[in-house]
């Protein structure tokens, strides 16, 4: 028997009828069509799943659907502008090469907006703590924590200005 849902997600009301026993993040990719939400372990161990519930991080492996009534749900597709600019954090993540596969991208990009909420300006310590519960194969982590950092710095106003670039000289 299938169960009504009613659920905002990157701001978009949604209601669907959905089996109670459909993962979230099932919800997401297969119902929603948000396939940014990556399905990585089954086990929550891995962090690829997270999203916003509520404007908190959470896996998104750990909750059935139809706990979410009522409920706001944000995605790595909700982090982006209106006309497709980047979120500072996705932009830093691209600048400072914070990815290689890019499987576990989504995941710690919500988990760093997440961290970046409750502290603007973390130390690298706490960027890795914030972070722990996101796992990468490809990477040795230092990339990400440069990744958040500098969005951190973005977010706050403390990045130094972009330096301008060489124009080519006529003739030349």
């Amino acid at each position: 028997m299938k169960h009504k849902v009613s659920v905002t997600v990157n701001g978009h009301h949604r209601e669907d009828e959905v089996e109670p026993r459909l993962l979230l993040v099932h919800y997401l990719r297969d119902v929603a069509g948000l396939t940014g939400t990556h399905v990585g372990c089954d086990t929550s161990q891995c962090g690829a799943c997270t999203v916003h519930v509520d404007g908190k991080a959470v896996k998104s492996c750990t909750l059935f659907a139809v706990q979410l009534e009522g409920h706001d749900v944000k995605t790595i597709e909700g982090m982006a502008a209106a006309d497709g600019t980047l979120h500072p954090i996705q932009q830093a993540f691209w600048d400072e090469h914070g990815l290689q596969c890019g499987y576990c991208t989504p995941g710690f990009i919500m988990a760093a907006a997440y961290l970046l909420e409750q502290n603007p300006s973390p130390s690298d310590d706490e960027i890795r703590k914030g972070l722990e519960g996101n796992l990468c194969r490809c990477t040795g982590y230092v990339n990400i924590v440069k990744a958040v950092a500098a969005a951190a710095k973005t977010m706050n106003g403390t990045a130094p200005a972009p330096a301008p670039s060489a124009s080519p000289v006529a003739g030349a």
